[in-house]
């Protein structure tokens, strides 16, 4: 790299010695100098150069002197590593010119020896206040980036150097929700564009938080549907606990929007949530020119399965037993066991419940009747009869009382 300084003095002989002092350096490539009589021109030279790396300037010049310049060098955004030249006696305006932002001084007569580490010395702090301006700059990059998936606290600490290795794809075990809206194409066909932007962004907007408050990742957002990690880019041992929360959280956010939109004459579909863990292949898949970190396996498909499940059982949340489990004090009730499209085996799936709901009368009540059903007990029909007769809007239990009418028996079902 070569430095290009700007020396500021009125002196004639003062350009013919420097080029003559530093002929070495010049013919080398290491420097480059520009001359100038006042600050006037100083400043004019800078404009027309604005790679200018340091200025050399003397105080007592006509027209404009070397404290002016350097006030309004140290007012521009590209502030200017600025040497300031005095007589030895004058040390008032040495002491005012370091006061207003001069990175050093020299005193004249010049010691050409004593300028030239003046200026190695300036030169290196240059380079090294532009690189930390580099880095800063693609850390904030980085994070407007990162921004789109991860939580503001979770983004800062990837956006630092050396701390982006997770971003590697690369197998890890995580927790997976799945999100999709009811009706959400329909929607599409018969709303106004001004509506349904300001609905979806609303919307994905929200969600986003409460993802992010329970320090989630956010790995796809598709139109409606959103896909979130738990457990990724970095450890989070209660990852399975912390997506059952987020799904809870989503939920009730989700009902509270759209009963806010319907009190505005728009339809907006019920919210569907799945919620599955397991092994994935976890990464950064934008190749060399995009970021876009997901996740991939048959634990995103089955995450997927299960939130598409809902809409058969009449459900809003749809979790693994796997999640369940992991989570540990699991409150739900269970749904039974779900073939899957993609799965050869049965998986058992539940539905969570808040405390105060699972803490019910009607939950018990339930879980007897879903005993019953298991064990192939005959008195399965009327118990969930019973429960729906007493709860008409307990859709779970009306799903098992239709299957049971139909014919069906045991718990385990193919929805697809």
């Amino acid at each position: 790299m070569t430095a290009t300084i700007l020396v500021v003095d009125d002196e004639p002989d003062l350009e013919a010695l420097v080029l003559q002092k530093f002929r070495r350096q010049i013919r080398d490539g290491t420097v480059a100098f520009m001359f100038a009589h006042d600050g006037i021109e100083a400043l004019a030279s800078i404009e027309q150069h604005p790679h200018v790396d340091m200025v050399v300037s003397d105080i007592n010049m006509p027209r404009m002197d070397g404290l002016s310049l350097l006030a309004r060098l140290q007012e521009a955004e590209d502030k200017k590593s600025t040497v300031i030249v005095s007589a030895y006696g004058d040390m008032s305006n040495i002491r005012t010119a370091m006061n207003r932002g001069a990175f050093d001084f020299l005193t004249k007569p010049i010691d050409f020896g004593d300028l030239e580490t003046t200026i190695d010395k300036t030169i290196r702090h240059v380079e090294m206040m532009r690189d930390a301006r580099r880095r800063q700059a693609e850390a904030e990059r980085a994070h407007a980036s990162l921004s789109r998936y991860f939580s503001p606290q979770i983004a800062s600490r990837l956006a630092c150097e050396g701390e982006a290795d997770g971003m590697a794809v690369h197998w890890r075990d995580v927790a997976v929700i799945f999100t999709d809206i009811t009706g959400f194409t329909s929607l599409v066909e018969t709303a106004a564009a001004e509506v349904l932007g300001a609905l979806l962004n609303e919307y994905v907007g929200g969600m986003t938080d409460v993802v992010f408050a329970h320090e989630g990742t956010v790995a796809k957002i598709i139109g409606d549907a959103i896909q979130v990690l738990f457990n990724a880019p970095g450890d989070q041992p209660d990852y399975a606990r912390r997506a059952i929360a987020c799904a809870h959280d989503l939920d009730a956010w989700a009902q509270a929007f759209r009963e806010r939109w319907k009190a505005r004459g728009v339809n907006f579909g019920a919210t569907r949530i799945g919620v599955h863990a397991g092994p994935a292949l976890v990464g950064n898949f934008g190749g060399s020119r995009f970021f876009d970190y997901t996740a991939y396996g048959d634990t995103i498909n089955t995450a997927a399965r299960l939130e598409a499940a809902n809409k058969f059982l009449g459900t809003r949340i749809c979790v693994s037993a796997v999640v369940a489990d992991a989570a540990g004090e699991f409150r739900g009730r269970p749904v039974g066991d779900l073939m899957l499209r993609g799965r050869s085996e049965p998986l058992r799936a539940y539905e969570p419940l808040p405390e105060a709901v699972f803490a019910e009368r009607a939950t018990s009540q339930y879980s007897d009747a879903f005993a019953k059903l298991e064990a192939g007990d005959a008195t399965a029909m009327p118990a969930f009869a019973a429960l729906v007769g007493l709860h008409a809007d307990d859709a779970l239990a009306g799903f098992h009382l239709k299957r049971l009418l139909n014919g069906a028996k045991g718990v385990r079902m193919q929805l697809e």
